[in-house]
């Protein structure tokens, strides 16, 4: 390890424990923390809380920590991609706490913002508005949503330089730049790692104090959840 930058993935995450609470960024399998993950999965990390849009497919992303039994709840908006994610809540293994996807996005925000709550109007009326204070705000009716914080936040970036500052890559810019924000230690996983002073000050996305840990990853599968490919005469 020098300053920042660490060895291996199995060291960057060693003091992950059991019970944790992750903030993990990506969008369906785009922008994934996949090596991060990988390393979890191979240290067997118990009982952990999981805020991500989504938990992966069966055999990817947080998946694998799924099919190893490693969650123990998920703080997220969709699921609707993973088997086994279906069959562990059905059996009660998992405990689900499903967001909606802007008021997920605006809770990670806000607790790297250092703002407990706020009000939104998502949800009013409906099965998310159940034990939450409600507020009336010229004549509309809004939730009071919590903020979420991490012990860890799990984000992948493309590049980063050897302070932390990094710069995320078209759609893989998600939920990766807030997820980075909400977490006490954050990793950063990153395709490539320059000098301090090649990063363009005006392209950097994440600011390098909030990153404590910057790992290079290699051999990027970077999956598709789902190929849709046009056929010959314009159907899909």
């Amino acid at each position: 390890m020098k300053g920042k930058v660490w060895d291996s993935f199995e060291q960057a995450v060693a003091d992950i424990q059991d019970g944790a609470t992750l903030i993990v960024g990506g969008f369906g399998l785009c922008g994934i923390p996949e090596k991060s993950i990988e390393a979890l999965r191979d240290k067997g990390t118990k009982n952990l809380t999981v805020v991500s849009n989504n938990c992966g497919v069966d055999d990817w992303g947080l998946g694998l920590l799924l099919a190893n039994k490693q969650i123990k709840k998920m703080i997220s908006s969709y699921v609707g991609e993973n088997k086994i994610f279906e069959q562990q809540f059905l059996s009660g293994e998992l405990e689900v706490e499903l967001t909606p996807q802007g008021t997920l996005a605006e809770r990670i925000r806000a607790g790297g913002a250092g703002i407990p709550g706020f009000y939104t109007a998502t949800g009013v009326g409906t099965p998310i508005a159940e034990g939450k204070e409600v507020k009336v705000f010229d004549g509309k009716e809004y939730l009071l949503e919590r903020a979420i914080t991490g012990d860890f936040a799990l984000v992948k970036a493309w590049k980063a330089d050897k302070l932390g500052n990094l710069v995320f890559r078209k759609t893989s810019r998600n939920f990766n730049p807030i997820a980075a924000t909400a977490g006490k230690i954050t990793i950063a996983e990153v395709e490539e790692i320059v000098e301090v002073g090649e990063l363009d000050p005006d392209e950097i996305h994440t600011p390098s104090v909030f990153v404590q840990r910057v790992i290079l990853g290699q051999n990027y599968e970077k999956r598709i959840e789902r190929l849709t490919v046009q056929k010959v005469g314009g159907g899909v």
